[in-house]
């Protein structure tokens, strides 16, 4: 073969190998780019994901996670409120209960007749804030007690004295109120005012309790003179009643002082 024959043949070869080449690099991007001959792809732009904004759930639709939240919160915080109030009730009633236990049972030691003891502390640690003098006179009556029974069964025995006068009383004056005393005309809506009436009177109160009426009735009687230590000892008897009332009225209050 000449050279003429085999130049063009080894050019018609670099043709095909050319044009193969060519139809193979605009297929095959991926042999176009490890040779080099084609561009890099621009890189991706990232575009922002748009908010959507929950809208209000309705009724039968569930609630986003943070409204959920809020109300357990409120919901707990509510519960605890309630719970707090209930033990600052359940503290309280108890002070009250207490201070009821310890007043009456001052008011028992008291008609009894026996000592404070253990009491008179707790009667100082309650009361005394706000019914200081109240408490020093149940605590003195606790020192000198006076007891109903004694009262009665006293006046009894000073009922011929104090349904006469007094040693005082000459005879003329005696003789008058003696005779005054067989005929008493008075309106039938008073009480009689004679001194065996006003004694019986006297007697049936201080029986009923009522030693503040009994004494005020043994006042107007000719032979109260006659009667001096008894009028002292049913006064530190009313006096130490008066101030029990007013301990257990602070106590069923449920002030302050009184709740320990």
């Amino acid at each position: 073969m000449s050279w003429s024959a085999r130049l063009l043949i080894g050019l018609t070869l670099l043709i095909a190998g050319a044009a193969g080449a060519v139809w193979a690099l605009a297929h095959y991007q991926a042999a176009a780019r490890f040779l080099g001959v084609t561009s890099q792809a621009p890189p991706a732009m990232l575009t922002p994901k748009p908010v959507v904004m929950n809208p209000a759930p309705q009724s039968g639709q569930p609630m986003p996670q943070s409204q959920a939240d809020a109300q357990r919160i409120a919901a707990l915080e509510a519960r605890l409120a309630r719970v707090e109030n209930a033990s600052q009730h359940a503290e309280g009633s108890a002070g009250r209960a207490d201070a009821l236990l310890v007043a009456f049972a001052a008011r028992r030691a008291i008609d009894r007749g026996v000592a404070l003891g253990y009491l008179e502390p707790l009667l100082i640690d309650r009361f005394s804030g706000q019914h200081r003098q109240a408490v020093a006179t149940v605590i003195t009556a606790s020192h000198q007690p006076v007891r109903l029974n004694d009262l009665i069964s006293e006046y009894e025995t000073l009922g011929p004295d104090l349904r006469r006068g007094g040693t005082q009383e000459g005879w003329w004056t005696g003789f008058k109120r003696e005779l005054g005393q067989m005929v008493e005309i008075h309106r039938a809506e008073r009480p009689a005012a004679n001194p065996e009436a006003r004694y019986n009177r006297a007697l049936q109160r201080l029986s009923s309790g009522e030693v503040d009426q009994a004494l005020a009735e043994t006042m107007r009687l000719p032979g109260a003179a006659n009667a001096a230590e008894w009028v002292g000892k049913a006064r530190r008897y009313i006096a130490a009643h008066r101030a029990l009332d007013e301990i257990e009225s602070a106590a069923l209050l449920g002030g302050p002082n009184a709740q320990g």
